[in-house]
């Protein structure tokens, strides 16, 4: 039986803890690494969380930025270069052209979804030739650690946690690439932050 659908973007009703505020700045070091630069590239962050912490530090040096998440801050709306997408996943995908994003990130969003695969899809085709996905997700060893966080320690949201709908290793990911339209040889899938994610590049031929 579906849960009931979650009605806010994370970080609109509570500011972020420090577990999320750690992992936030734990995977912009590695996007940094593996974007490289910005300059010049179209970038898409969906489910970016009501701040759009990552999206927008890409974005100040990005051509465009295409932020989606089911609400977004006043802060976001008004950023220079941009768009603010308000909607729920996968359907507001609708909304993107096709091969429009050269970069596309999707960080701690898939295990909150009732159909990642079809917004895997989604990403796949708004990537333009060349273009690259990124993706985070908590693994099942990360679960014991998330759960221990927010149950015994209070340190992150409890309600985020009971909005999980699964955890992924590689081996639980890598397929779900595959089968939304990326290459076997154009897919990077390995362990991340010590085992508690796992983090997935994807590669468009140009």
């Amino acid at each position: 039986m579906p849960t009931d659908p979650r009605t806010h973007a994370l970080g609109e009703t509570k500011p972020l803890g420090p577990v999320d505020r750690f992992g936030n700045w734990l995977s912009m070091r590695t996007l940094e690494r593996h974007v490289g630069s910005p300059v010049g590239k179209r970038i898409a962050d969906i489910g970016s969380g009501f701040e759009a912490v990552i999206g927008r530090r890409f974005g100040a040096r990005a051509e465009s930025v295409v932020i989606v998440d089911l609400s977004l801050s006043p802060a976001v709306h008004a950023t220079p270069n941009v768009t603010a997408v308000e909607g729920r996943l996968p359907e507001v995908m609708a909304t993107l052209p096709d091969g429009t994003v050269d970069i596309a990130l999707c960080v701690s969003v898939l295990e909150h979804l009732e159909d990642p695969a079809a917004t895997l899809v989604e990403l796949r085709r708004v990537l333009a030739p060349g273009g690259v996905l990124f993706v985070n997700v908590p693994s099942w060893a990360g679960k014991r650690f998330l759960e221990f966080s927010a149950f015994r320690l209070g340190l992150s949201p409890r309600e985020e946690m009971d909005d999980h709908k699964t955890y992924y290793d590689p081996r639980d990911l890598w397929p779900m690439l595959v089968a939304a339209g990326f290459l076997p040889h154009a897919i990077t899938c390995r362990r991340h932050k010590g085992g508690l994610n796992t983090f997935a590049v994807c590669k468009i031929a140009p």
